[in-house]
C-alpha cells in the first residue's frame, strides 16, 4: 500500500463516523497533509452541516501550510451550492494545491464536475486511490441516486439447525433469542445505521418488538410495518412515540402524531413503499422480518446485501430460516455467533 492509499484509507476511517447521521448525503473524510505528516483532518458530521473538507482545513492550526500541503478525500468534493457552499470552491480559495480523490461522486449534481472545477483552477488531481473501497462505503448513497430507492439490508438470525422461530404457542407470545448479548448489541449498532427499519405483521404479533435502538448511542430508524389490513392491536410496543411509526396498509391515508398510515393500492405493495421512502429521503432500509416478509423481499429480488446470523442453539423444530442461492462475500465471528454476509451484485 502506497502512501496515497494509506492516506485515502484514513479518510475512510474517518467518514464511517458519520453513519446513521448524514443520510441522505454520502460518508465523507478528509484529511491533510504536509511533509507527510496530516496536520488536519475531518469528517462530515451531520447531514446539512459542514463537509468533511471543511472540518480538516478549520482543524488546520497554520493556515500558512495549505498553498504546500495535499487534500485527500474519499468521495469526489462538491461543485454546487446546496445547503453548503461548495467544497471546491473553498479548495481553490485557501491555495491548497494537490487534491487526491478516492472516487468520483456519479450523482447528476457532481458526475465529475468538482475535479473539472479543481483542475480548471490549476489544481493537481489524482484520482480513482482504493476506488472500489471508496464506492463500497458509499453503496447506500450511489443505489439510492442510481436505481432511485433505497438501499436494502436484509438481516435474520437463524439457529445451527436452520430455524428462524420455535413452534408458536398461541399463549406464548414473547421474543424467542437465538443470539448472544453481544450480537443484540451489534444489531442495535446496525439498526442505528440505516434510515428506516421494516418487519411484517407477524412479527410484531409474535415478538411485540419495539424496533428502536436501545443498547447502542444512535438515533433512532423510522419504523415501518407491514399490516395490509390493519388487524394490529394499537397497543402493541412499536405503536409508542418514542420514533415515528409507517403502517403500510390497503385501506387508509392518515397521520396522528407519530404514526402514519401509509396506504398502498398498488399489487407491488413493496414497490410502492420502497419509491415512497425514496420520495421522503429514505436512503437505506433494514429487513428484519419475519420469514415471509424475508422470502417476499428476496423472491422479488428486492436486496442489496443480507446479514444472516447463526448460532449455536438448536430448536429441533420450528420455523425455517429463509435461504439465499448466494455464496457468501464476508464471514465475521461475534462470541458463539457466526455472521455471514451475502451481497447481490
Amino acid at each position: 500500500m502506497n502512501l496515497d492509499e494509506i492516506y485515502i484509507k484514513r479518510c475512510i476511517e474517518l467518514a464511517v463516523k458519520g453513519a446513521g447521521y448524514v443520510s441522505p448525503n454520502p460518508l465523507v473524510g478528509c484529511i491533510i497533509v504536509h511533509n507527510n505528516l496530516i496536520i488536519g483532518e475531518g469528517y462530515h458530521k451531520q447531514f446539512g452541516k459542514e463537509h468533511a473538507e471543511v472540518h480538516a482545513i478549520n482543524n488546520v492550526k497554520n493556515n500558512s501550510l495549505l498553498s504546500k500541503s495535499t487534500l485527500y478525500v474519499n468521495l469526489e468534493p462538491c461543485s454546487h451550492h446546496g445547503k453548503t457552499p461548495p467544497c471546491c470552491e473553498l479548495i481553490v480559495k485557501m491555495k491548497i494545491p494537490k487534491v487526491v480523490v478516492g472516487c468520483k461522486d456519479h450523482t447528476k449534481k457532481v458526475n465529475g464536475s468538482g475535479i473539472a472545477f479543481l483542475k480548471q483552477n490549476g489544481v493537481e488531481v489524482i484520482e480513482n486511490v482504493l476506488d472500489e473501497e471508496c464506492q463500497k462505503l458509499n453503496a447506500r448513497f450511489f443505489n439510492f441516486h442510481q436505481k432511485n430507492i433505497p438501499y436494502i439490508i436484509l438481516k435474520w438470525a437463524q439457529t445451527n439447525d436452520g430455524f428462524i422461530d420455535k413452534k408458536r404457542n398461541e399463549n406464548k407470545r414473547r421474543i424467542n433469542w437465538i443470539t448472544e448479548k453481544e450480537t443484540q448489541v451489534l444489531v442495535h449498532k446496525w439498526r442505528a445505521e440505516e434510515d428506516a427499519i421494516l418487519v411484517g405483521r407477524k412479527t410484531i404479533v409474535n415478538d411485540n418488538p419495539k424496533l428502536t435502538v436501545r443498547e447502542y448511542n444512535g438515533l433512532q430508524p423510522l419504523r415501518i410495518v407491514i399490516d395490509p389490513d390493519l388487524k394490529l392491536d394499537l397497543n402493541l410496543k412499536v405503536f409508542n412515540q418514542t420514533s415515528t411509526t409507517i403502517v403500510v396498509n390497503r385501506k387508509i391515508n392518515k397521520t396522528i402524531k407519530n404514526l402514519t398510515y401509509l396506504k398502498v393500492q398498488s399489487e407491488n405493495m413493496i414497490l410502492s413503499l420502497l419509491i415512497y421512502l425514496k420520495k421522503i429521503n429514505i436512503m437505506s432500509l433494514i429487513v428484519e422480518g419475519g420469514k415471509e416478509t424475508i422470502n417476499h423481499f428476496l423472491k422479488l429480488n428486492y436486496w442489496n446485501e443480507a446479514r444472516v446470523i447463526i448460532s449455536n442453539k438448536e430448536f429441533k423444530n420450528g420455523l425455517k430460516s429463509p435461504k439465499i442461492d448466494k455464496k457468501y462475500s464476508v464471514v465475521q465471528n461475534i462470541g458463539k455467533d457466526i455472521i455471514y454476509t451475502y451481497y447481490n451484485d
